[in-house]
């Protein structure tokens, strides 16, 4: 293993949580972050290991320099932070419109631009998009669109950071998430074909992937059991 942290924004529960958690077993240094430092610091200290948690706000992107000025050397970055914003047209609420367009669209470049001088040469960056941009639903005007971005955003990025290798994890519904944990999902199991939702641990499983296998750069990998196919 080279030097260099994961570093993971968005690392404070759920998924970004899980996949920070594996690359603590390995033994790395793990930069985990959150809207709230306190929050992020009692995170990092759950993980153990070489852990740090820091306060980092992507929905503020003029903040993010100085929220991670004290990270050094990068081997791998993820960028897992989202919000949940159910936001129809015909009742469009431009604030939470522009507070997510902001965290994705803007936020999600600004970390790449702040890391950008301390990523390795062999350094990989994983985003994290969604489905709503391949199937839309009522609600899902502005994730629908920031996550159509983030696909812009994985290819100019590759191109621009070159040998630096750039991909996005889009993953369906993952039925273990505490997000959906409580919620109905017979319907959205019933049309998957693997006769199930996909789980926490085989989006990590993915997203190590993208990280970690040299030949994957420029790519949107779709983790949802085939959902789309049908």
């Amino acid at each position: 293993m080279g030097s260099g942290a994961v570093v993971v924004i968005g690392g404070t529960s759920g998924i970004g949580n899980a996949l920070a958690g594996e690359y603590v077993k390995r033994g790395f240094e793990v930069v985990i972050s959150g809207r709230d430092a306190a929050r992020a610091r009692e995170a990092a200290r759950a993980l153990g290991g070489s852990t740090t948690g820091i306060g980092v706000d992507l929905a503020e992107p003029e903040t993010v320099p100085a929220a991670l000025a004290g990270v050094g050397e990068v081997a791998h970055l993820v960028i897992a932070a989202i919000e949940r914003d159910v936001n129809s047209i015909s009742d469009y609420d431009k604030d939470r419109a522009k507070r997510l367009v902001t965290l994705k669209l803007v936020g999600y470049p600004a970390v790449v631009d702040a890391l950008r001088t301390r990523l390795r040469g062999d350094a990989s960056v994983v985003l994290f998009g969604g489905l709503a941009k391949e199937r839309p639903y009522p609600g899902s005007t502005t994730v629908s669109t920031v996550n159509g971005g983030v696909s812009g955003l994985v290819r100019t990025l590759a191109c621009e950071l070159a040998p630096v290798r750039v991909n996005a994890v889009h993953p369906g519904i993952v039925g273990d998430s505490p997000y959906w944990m409580d919620k109905p999902v017979d319907a959205f199991v019933a049309r998957t074909p693997i006769g199930r939702l996909v789980t926490m641990r085989e989006v990590v499983q993915a997203t190590m992937f993208l990280l970690e296998c040299g030949g994957m750069n420029g790519c949107d990998l779709f983790v949802d059991g085939g959902w789309l196919l049908r």
